[in-house]
This record gives structure tokens, C-alpha cells and sequence, in this order.
């Protein structure tokens, strides 16, 4: 019997699709399953290699090691700390602190300092300022570096700092710091400076991870004294063109400090097999702000950022806003939201007008109707890209850093939250909330529920691909 070459073909395709439909669904989550056998089923021959490389979200077995050797270190060297620990009576913070700490074992402590830096100029001002005055060392771990101006700055910063010598270690991300890592990388270590770039692709990626992984986190640490945790990047605010960007950075003091530096120390671990001493800061500012950190990413054996956004929202009694410029959100995190507006908190979800991602952009907006119809506000602000990511609950809680509102950054990225148990903090952002809101577009359930059948379609296809962005 002679086969055509179209009838092996057609064995093949559906080879490969009773394939996908025994193997996929037990190696991942039953959203992304679908995604995927969907992409599988129409073309099985693109689909099959895909989820290959991106369909589950595997990190080597040395990071997870590392990652697991990292948390224990992390709870046996902060116990100097425990005299700073702070124990919420009652209320929602009193439940959230024990789940962030089982989570990512950084314990709340009391006798922090908080500035918000919500002006992009002043943030990195500041950021250079602390390089310049640095003694001992510098920390900086981010997710993108670009070849501009900011760039120069905060090389030349280095390099200044490293013939003081002050010991100057960077981490990048392999891809998100791609263009500054070619800049700069051997000028920065001629100079003296350690400079590691993170999850690197190419022959290195399975010593990795999954291919699109990514580091997202933002911090700076300064002789272990002065801290910085927020959305905004070592680049320009216009590095993608016709998206000027608006951040919102904390700068911080206290102890909250050594628990950066631990999350520094613990990446540089993961890298490179180095580890480095952190010495607890056990100085009290006066502001005396209950904080916390809450690390995540895909070497934990949860999901700790959504965790905790889901719980902080089902906790809201009032008031919960919720600011991100990319809102792609899984089942558990939009039943979370629609649950809080029918009780009757009032959901104020904050985005972006522009987007510089076209298809989360679409999917972002198959989400709205369902959430207008249960009486979740939707504002767009327009003046600038919102890249800022932070969120407030009633008068007391605040989350600020590097978390999107989307699956990528629940499940996909390392990336890291600043938690504040103060109202003061949360007064502060609802000023700054004020400002977004004062400036942006309301969307109206009527008027969204008329736009075009192609719009809906283009946006129903795009929400398909949620699991994969």
C-alpha cells in the first residue's frame, strides 16, 4: 500500500493532536491547557514545537534548588531582626502578614521609612544621588537598562562609585537589559563593577529555564542602608517612542532594607553560585512604618503574588484600587474582583489609555463588560503610558513594585512587592490615585456595550491567547 504525502501528513497532524490532548493538560494549569490544545488543534505542526519551548513554566532544577537554599537562609539570618517584628492584632493585616510571610519568608518589621517618588526625573535623581553618596556598596537588580542617557548616568554613576571602592554589583535581565548589557557590560567591568545578566537564552537556556522567563524586578540597595522597589526601569521615560511612561517608586529605610538586600543576594545566589553576607539594619527611622516584602516568580512552589492580590481584594471592606498597565487577569483573580464589587466594596481599577503591547491590549478589553456589569470602575488614564503598579486597600494596606495584573506576572516572571501596613502610605497613593483619575477617561458600561461586533471578536480571539502572553 503507497501513502500519499498528504495522508502521512494528515497521520502526522493528528498524531500530534491526540498527543497534545493526553500530555498537555496534566503538565499545566486547565486555562493555559486550553490555549494550547486550541493553538494545537488548528495548526499542530507550530503548535507542537511552541509548546515545546513555552508551554509550561519549568525552571532547572539547580535554580529551584538554589531558590528553596536561598528562603531557608533567608529565615535563619533575619532573626537578628525579630526584636523589629511587627505583630498586627487584628483586621486584614493581621491575616495577610502571616500568608506573605509563609510565602516568600520575609517577616513584617515596624521602624521603616517610606518616600513615594511618583515623578520619573526625581526618582532617578534620587537613584543617582544615593549612588553618588554610596560608601560601601552598590546593589542594583533590574529587569531593563537601556543605551541612553539614563544609561550613561547610572554607568557613569557606577564607575565613579567603583574608584571610591565601593563594592558595585549589578544584575540584569538578559533580555529586558539586552541593549544596555551590550553598552555597557565591558566598560562596567573594566572599571570594577560585577555585572551578571539573568536568565540568559541562547546555548545557556536550558541551564535556565522556560526560554521566556524573565526577571522583572526593580530594586536598589545602598550600603544597606537606603532602598528602592518600584515599576520604574533604568531607562529614558520615553524608551519606547510614543509611550512616555509615569512610575511610582518607594524609597526606603529601615529594616524593610536588609530584606532587599536579601532579595539581591538571593538572585545573585541563583546566578551565579555566590553567596553574599547581609548584615541586618536594625536602625528605626522615625516614621515607623509597618512593612514587607513579597517576592514571587516561578522557582517558588506558589503563585505568591496572585495569593496575595486575591486575598488582599477579598479582604477589602470599603475601598480597593487597583493601578496596572497590563490586566490580563486568571479566573481566581477576576472572581476575586467580581466577588468584592457585588458585596459591596467599591473596585476602582486603574489602567492605561495607551498600551505599548497590542494583543494584551485587546485581551485586556474582553474583560471589561464583565466587570462593568458587576459595578468594578474602569478608568483610562491618558496623559502617559501607566507603567505604575501598585494597589490599596481600605484605609490601611498599600502594595507597591514590579506586579502586573496578568497571568505573565502572576506565573512567568521573578518579581518583587513592598507591602505597608500605614495609612499614612495609603493616603499618599490615594492622592496620586486622585491625580490618575482626575486625568483619565471613564469607561461606561452602555457606551462599551455598543462598540462594533469586530471589536468584540478581535478581543474575544486575543482573550484565547491569555495564558501565553
Amino acid at each position: 500500500m503507497e501513502w500519499s504525502y498528504g495522508t502521512a501528513l494528515l497521520i502526522i497532524d493528528w498524531l500530534i493532536r491526540l498527543a497534545a490532548l493526553w500530555w498537555i493538560p496534566s503538565r499545566t494549569t486547565p486555562a493555559a491547557a486550553r490555549s494550547w490544545l486550541l493553538l494545537v488543534g488548528f495548526v499542530p505542526l507550530l503548535g507542537l514545537p511552541l509548546y515545546l519551548l513555552l508551554g509550561h513554566p519549568w525552571l532547572s532544577r539547580e535554580r529551584v534548588a538554589r531558590q528553596a537554599r536561598a528562603t531557608d537562609v533567608i529565615r535563619e539570618e533575619q532573626r537578628p531582626l525579630s526584636a523589629l517584628r511587627w505583630a498586627p492584632l487584628d483586621g486584614a493585616a493581621a491575616e495577610m502578614a502571616p500568608l506573605i510571610e509563609r510565602q516568600g519568608a520575609f517577616m513584617p518589621t515596624h521602624g521603616n521609612a517610606v518616600t513615594l517618588l511618583d515623578d520619573y526625573e526625581a526618582s532617578l535623581r534620587a537613584l543617582l544621588d544615593d549612588i553618588g553618596a554610596a560608601t560601601q556598596q552598590v546593589h542594583l537588580l533590574y529587569y531593563l537598562m537601556f543605551d541612553d542617557a539614563v544609561g550613561d548616568a547610572v554607568t557613569n554613576a557606577l564607575c565613579d562609585a567603583a574608584a571610591r571602592g565601593v563594592t558595585c554589583r549589578v544584575l540584569l535581565d538578559a533580555v529586558g537589559a539586552k541593549r544596555g548589557l551590550r553598552a555597557y557590560r565591558a566598560r562596567l567591568r573594566n572599571a570594577g563593577v560585577q555585572v551578571h545578566e539573568m536568565l540568559p537564552g541562547g546555548l545557556q537556556w536550558r541551564r535556565s529555564g522556560r526560554m521566556d522567563l524573565r526577571n522583572h524586578r526593580k530594586v536598589a540597595v545602598i550600603d544597606n542602608g537606603i532602598g528602592y522597589v518600584g515599576s520604574q526601569n533604568l531607562a529614558d521615560a520615553v524608551f519606547v517612542p510614543g509611550h512616555p511612561n509615569r512610575e511610582l517608586v518607594a524609597r526606603v529605610q529601615g529594616p524593610v532594607v536588609s530584606h532587599l538586600e536579601g532579595v539581591f543576594a538571593s538572585d545573585w545566589y541563583i546566578e551565579t553560585g555566590e553567596r553574599l553576607a547581609v548584615q541586618p539594619d536594625l536602625s528605626v527611622q522615625a516614621q515607623d512604618i509597618p512593612a514587607q516584602l513579597l517576592p514571587s516568580g516561578p522557582a517558588y512552589p506558589f503563585e505568591n503574588a496572585r495569593d496575595t492580590v486575591n486575598a488582599l481584594i477579598h479582604l477589602a471592606r470599603r475601598k480597593v484600587v487597583l493601578t496596572t498597565p497590563y490586566f490580563v487577569p486568571d479566573d481566581a483573580t477576576l472572581s476575586a474582583l467580581r466577588i468584592a464589587a457585588l458585596s459591596g466594596v467599591d473596585v476602582q481599577l486603574v489602567l492605561s489609555a495607551t498600551n505599548n503591547q497590542r494583543l494584551t491590549a485587546w485581551a485586556q478589553q474582553s474583560y471589561y463588560a464583565e466587570l462593568l456589569a458587576c459595578g468594578v470602575k474602569i478608568a483610562l488614564y491618558r496623559p502617559h503610558f501607566l507603567h505604575a503598579k501598585h494597589l490599596t486597600v481600605d484605609d490601611d494596606i498599600a502594595l507597591v513594585g514590579s506586579i502586573n495584573l496578568d497571568i505573565r506576572s502572576f506565573a512567568l516572571n521573578a518579581e518583587i512587592g513592598l507591602v505597608c501596613y500605614d495609612a499614612g502610605v495609603v493616603t499618599r497613593i490615594r492622592a496620586i490615585e486622585a491625580d490618575y483619575l482626575a486625568h483619565a477617561d471613564i469607561v461606561e458600561a452602555d457606551s462599551w456595550r455598543r462598540r462594533p461586533g469586530w471589536q468584540r471578536s478581535r478581543e474575544g480571539i486575543a482573550r484565547l491567547a491569555d495564558s501565553l502572553m
